[in-house]
Order: structure tokens, then C-alpha cells, then sequence
């Protein structure tokens, strides 16, 4: 029997680093291309087999709600959950513990990507863990040239060296034994979840991806967006 697919959008997000658009328009509903930033989301798990999505939001709720409906046109069935108050990244999903199966994944709302779901999804299912963490290596481009010295000399330079870290892309694949350490009717942030679980020596998985990857956080980032969706997602 396949497995029933289902994915949480963190959709609840003020995106105030976006304004003056999301002052109007809540930020998962910001055009990219022909279609809203949510709409990419929904399309590409759509692709991968989610059938049941569930959008967590907060900021303007009833804009996303009345605009994506029940999701038929996707082909996709959306559900909607509103919280009464911030819960951060990870609270939201205690309001949809009971509907949640093992397992299932949860994206930032502001994240587009080429991530092949299906293969974390197989991933994460066989790991020993309740949590996924997908990563991504960022590299960043620095100023300057870098001087290596012993004392009053310098012994060597390079110049604008780049600099790598590895970052986590907002992209998770939980089951259901999380909410355990997720506390409810309460602020919290998966930083919060991630801290917890390693300070109780509880396994985190990791899984590194190498697709292309973008958070929509800022003005230049959603200039970006227009360029990425044009070679990578027009066709979808």
C-alpha cells in the first residue's frame, strides 16, 4: 500500500523584511513568474505524491485561504490551519498532531527549490530518527584578501578566499514520536526543537542537499527568485 503523503507549509510568517508587498499581500502569495511562491511549493510536492497539505499560517490567513480553496486545482487536497497566537516555527504544528501521519514533511513557506522530495522522503523514513534536518552549503564570496603572518612578517595571502557554511535550508521530514519534545500552546522555534533534542543526546538526521535552493527573505533575494523561476520552474 503507497504511502499516504503529507506536507506542512509554514505559511504564518509577518515577511516584514518583504515590505512594502507584503504589507498588501501576505508573502507566500507574492508572484513569481505566473504563479505565487505557495503555488511553486504545492506544485512541486504535488509532483513528488503529497497529496494532503496543510498551511500553517497567522498573517492574513483568510488572503491565503480564499485564494488557494481546497486545493482541487491542484490536485492536492489544502487544509488550513490558523494559530491565535505566534508559536514560532514549530509550535503550529502541535495544532495539526492529530491529523499528522508518519512521516511527514514540513518547508518554510518562503523556500523555493529543485529538492528531489522523493529522495529525502525515502531517506528520512529509513533513518533511525524522528527528525530530518535538510542542509544546504552556502557560499559566500569575501572582500577581501586574507594575510597569513608570524610576527612583524607575513608569510603568505589569498586572495578573497570564499567562505563555506553549511546551513539548514528549512526544509524537515518528521515522524510522529516528535511531538514529544515539541511543547504545546507555547512559543517555540525549531532552533529550540534542534537544542533541545541534541542537549538529551536525542539522534538528529541530517540530509545535505545540492539542488537549488532560495530563501525568499529579502528584496534582492525576491529579484532573484523571478531569474530562478524563469529557468527552473516555468515549465512546471
Amino acid at each position: 500500500m503507497k504511502d499516504k503523503r503529507q506536507a506542512v507549509i509554514l505559511a504564518g510568517g509577518l515577511g516584514s523584511r518583504l515590505k512594502p508587498f507584503t504589507e498588501a499581500i501576505p508573502k507566500p502569495l507574492l508572484p513569481i513568474g505566473e504563479k505565487s511562491i505557495i503555488e511553486i511549493q504545492i506544485l512541486r510536492l504535488k509532483k513528488y505524491g503529497f497529496t494532503d497539505i496543510y498551511l500553517a499560517t497567522n498573517y492574513k490567513s483568510e488572503y491565503i485561504k480564499s485564494f488557494l480553496g481546497s486545493g482541487k486545482q491542484f490536485g492536492v487536497k489544502i487544509i488550513v490551519s490558523k494559530e491565535e497566537k505566534p508559536l514560532g516555527t514549530c509550535g503550529p504544528l502541535t495544532l495539526l498532531k492529530d491529523n499528522l501521519q508518519s512521516p511527514f514533511l514540513v518547508i518554510n513557506g518562503d523556500i523555493l527549490t529543485t529538492i528531489n522530495f522523493e529522495r529525502l522522503y525515502k531517506y528520512a523514513k529509513s533513518m533511525e530518527s524522528d527528525f530530518t534536518v535538510v542542509t544546504k552549503e552556502l557560499i559566500m564570496p569575501y572582500a577581501f584578501g586574507k594575510i597569513y603572518s608570524k610576527g612583524d612578517f607575513i608569510t603568505g595571502v589569498e586572495e578573497k578566499p570564499n567562505l563555506r557554511n553549511e546551513i539548514i535550508a528549512g526544509i524537515y521530514i518528521m515522524k510522529t514520536g516528535i511531538f514529544k519534545y515539541i511543547p504545546e500552546d507555547e512559543y517555540f522555534g525549531m532552533d529550540n526543537l534542534i537544542k533541545n533534542m541534541l542537549k538529551h543526546n536525542i539522534p538528529i538526521a541530517k540530509y545535505r542537499m545540492d539542488e537549488i535552493w532560495l530563501d525568499i527573505g529579502q528584496l534582492p533575494d525576491y529579484e532573484k527568485a523571478q531569474d530562478i523561476y524563469n529557468e527552473h520552474f516555468k515549465e512546471q
